[in-house]
């Protein structure tokens, strides 16, 4: 990461972001981070992911951000959050009672790189599994999947960037092509452990 973030700091952008959420869904109204540190204050690419727990285990809910480092990082969580919850064209928009059987997770972005190799069929042999999250982009379509993804679906690289290829509406196999770019990034990523809980830290096994 370009900076590392402290559990306090996760915790406070966890908070954040569902007080984003529930104060909109209340009264439409969006929060402003007046009280953010000034080191959540830098721009900064951030998603933010919903998942709701039904019988132990966890759906995806909502998940919506900002790729590249557009806006302070607090101001991004609100309106990354709010997104996700009321935004997310794969979903309803999530009501404010289904707010309290959903976990918030917070994932910060490290920049974008674009990956570059000689031949594409050499892409699979540089993606971390654990470590790296993915962009593929081709003409005006692109896709984007977290770090997480790919460990919580039990993927490999190659499972992953057709995966991804997938999620921009792209062929399985686009990664391949010529013209084809694909980046990476990494994430720091904070979640609850029970819908509105304690936050903590996650760390991903990498592949």
């Amino acid at each position: 990461m370009s900076f590392d973030l402290s559990l306090d700091e996760g915790v406070y952008l966890v908070r954040l972001a569902r007080r984003a959420i529930e104060t909109y869904l209340r009264s439409r109204r969006i929060i402003e981070p007046r009280d953010a540190p000034e080191k959540l204050r830098r721009p900064c690419g951030v998603f933010t992911t919903l998942n709701k727990v039904t019988d132990s285990h966890r759906e995806l809910r909502g998940c919506i951000g900002f790729p590249y480092p557009i806006k302070p990082l607090a101001e991004a969580v609100v309106a990354s959050a709010i997104s996700a919850a009321v935004e997310d064209p794969r979903f309803p928009p999530l009501s404010l009672g289904e707010l309290g059987e959903v976990v918030v997770e917070v994932s910060v972005l490290t920049p974008p790189e674009v990956i570059r190799v000689e031949d594409p069929r050499d892409y699979p042999k540089v993606i971390r599994v654990g470590v790296d999250g993915l962009i593929v982009e081709r003409g005006s379509r692109s896709g984007l999947l977290l770090p997480q993804v790919p460990v919580e679906w039990g993927w490999d690289a190659e499972e992953f960037l057709t995966q991804c290829c997938l999620k921009a509406w792209l062929p399985p196999d686009a990664w391949l092509m010529k013209g084809t770019r694909i980046s990476r990034f990494q994430a720091i990523i904070f979640e609850e452990r029970e819908p509105g809980g304690e936050v903590e830290r996650r760390r991903l096994p990498s592949g």
